[in-house]
């Protein structure tokens, strides 16, 4: 997913940057704003970033020839909604294009746009779809396609930059998808499962946190059962009886 540094001619290089400056800048308010308006999702915020950053940064080889790694954006995006990972994942790549040599600064708007703004959206629109399911269920296909779309958007961004030779752009993108996308499906499958564990860990210590968020509904408030309120509001024949005292004589 992170196409290296000098990779991409330089007009490719440039038009993705364009394409992500205004995702990345109305992400960067969205965090603002979250963390203005509600204070206590900051510890959340962060570790969405650090889960993203960690996963990313796992290099696996791949039997293609080249390496794979999972995104861990689609856990940001249930709990923060697609925008914020935008400016996260920008901050991820970044760092580890300065410090671990993954991806590359004339390629950051490329690797932005397909992990922090493609996978993202992908997430959180199959979040939206699959919530009826089940929490599990829906966290599952968020994960798992988040990092399966990022690489095929990077196969098509790699397809438009070398076409081939005689096929074009129709035969490169099938060249490089089967390279990146087909055989990141077990790894996205890994990393889905991954991603409920966590969610479940962060529903057992911040169900509070989840719950203000709209990730969790709250529980339904209990009422009173009817005979609670009859025993408690009216009285009855037994204790009408005992005090001596009847509607008819009320009503004298």
């Amino acid at each position: 997913m992170h196409i290296a540094e000098g990779y991409l001619p330089p007009l490719h290089a440039a038009a993705w940057a364009v394409a992500s400056a205004p995702f990345v800048i109305h992400g960067g308010r969205a965090v603002i704003r979250q963390v203005r308006d509600d204070p206590g999702s900051r510890l959340l915020l962060g570790a969405a970033g650090a889960f993203t950053f960690v996963l990313s940064a796992i290099k696996l080889p791949s039997v293609s020839g080249s390496s794979s790694h999972p995104t861990g954006t689609g856990l940001g995006a249930v709990l923060f909604r697609p925008p914020v990972m935008a400016f996260l994942c920008t901050v991820v790549l970044l760092f580890q294009a300065l410090l671990l040599a993954h991806g590359g600064i004339t390629t950051l708007g490329a690797n932005v746009f397909s992990m922090g703004i493609v996978g993202p959206w992908v997430a959180y629109g199959t979040w939206c779809l699959l919530r009826r399911f089940g929490t599990s269920v829906a966290i599952f296909g968020a994960a798992t396609l988040a990092d399966l779309s990022t690489y095929c958007m990077t196969s098509l961004q790699l397809a438009i930059a070398y076409p081939d030779a005689t096929s074009g752009f129709a035969g490169a993108a099938v060249k490089f998808l089967s390279i990146f996308a087909i055989t990141q499906i077990p790894l996205a499958i890994v990393e889905g499962f991954l991603t409920v564990l966590v969610f479940r860990l962060l529903r057992d210590v911040a169900r509070p946190e989840l719950i203000r968020l709209g990730v969790l509904r709250a529980p339904w408030p209990t009422t009173p059962t009817p005979s609670a309120t009859t025993s408690d509001s009216a009285p009855t024949a037994d204790t009408a009886g005992a005090t001596g005292t009847t509607t008819t004589e009320v009503a004298r």
